[in-house]
């Protein structure tokens, strides 16, 4: 699909993008009805897309609760490939990850945006809200920053055949690329990762980044010109 290169607005989407990717607690699943209605009006993403999200809030509107929540956690929290967490991607156990974590929650400060208790700031439904803050051209610009690290996620999440895999196919939309399978290095097992933690020296365990080349997640200024089932 071409997009065009100007949304006019996509800051309902994104939000609604954010919250479809968090934990999906009773308070987060009394929403779907009105973030179904919030994409479909604002229609910032392709039919296609939202045939997908309509999919996935189908899912989460009518599987047992616990079921759903138990499926969320196994699903992001149970290894690298699909982790929500975006420096886990770019800097792995490196001692990067650390500055990284600070330059970013400072951002997010100077823009009044503030986390949950709790919260990191590399998560991705928090650089989603802070994006959806943004005018078009420097949300979409942002995302087109992280987008080798979402085609990664979107990529694990299609091998897992998992409705999620929708929501990273409409962020890529936003961000003006094409969702498609990239290679994935092979995950280790969980056992293995906290045994010891392995040295990255800076890069990207799934090919994001090499030494010496700049990372993908970079801070767009804000114009002050400007104003049951699978999972």
């Amino acid at each position: 699909m071409t997009m065009n290169p100007e949304i006019a607005n996509a800051a309902y989407s994104l939000r609604v993008l954010a919250r479809l990717l968090s934990y999906p607690d009773a308070g987060m699943r009394s929403h779907l009805s009105g973030m179904r209605d919030a994409l479909h009006a604002e229609r910032a993403v392709s039919p296609m897309r939202l045939a997908e999200l309509d999919a996935l809030m189908d899912v989460l509107a009518g599987g047992d609760a616990l079921d759903t929540e138990a499926a969320y956690v196994q699903l992001f929290d149970r290894g690298r490939a699909t982790s929500l967490h975006l420096f886990e991607h770019v800097h792995g156990d490196s001692r990067d990850r650390g500055p990284a974590m600070i330059d970013l929650a400072q951002t997010y400060d100077k823009a009044g945006l503030h986390l949950a208790p709790g919260e990191l700031p590399d998560y991705l439904p928090a650089v989603l809200e802070f994006a959806s803050t943004q005018p078009p051209p420097q949300a979409r610009a942002f995302l087109g920053e992280i987008a080798q690290i979402l085609n990664a996620i979107f990529t694990a999440l299609a091998q897992r055949q998992s409705h999620y895999a929708g929501v990273i196919g409409a962020l890529m939309e936003l961000a003006g690329e094409q969702a498609q399978a990239v290679t994935l290095a092979p995950e280790e097992a969980l056992d293995e990762s906290w045994v010891e933690p392995a040295v990255f020296d800076g890069c990207s365990s799934k090919g994001q980044a090499k030494p010496g080349q700049p990372q993908p997640i970079q801070v767009i200024r804000k114009d002050k010109s400007a104003k049951g089932a699978p999972l």
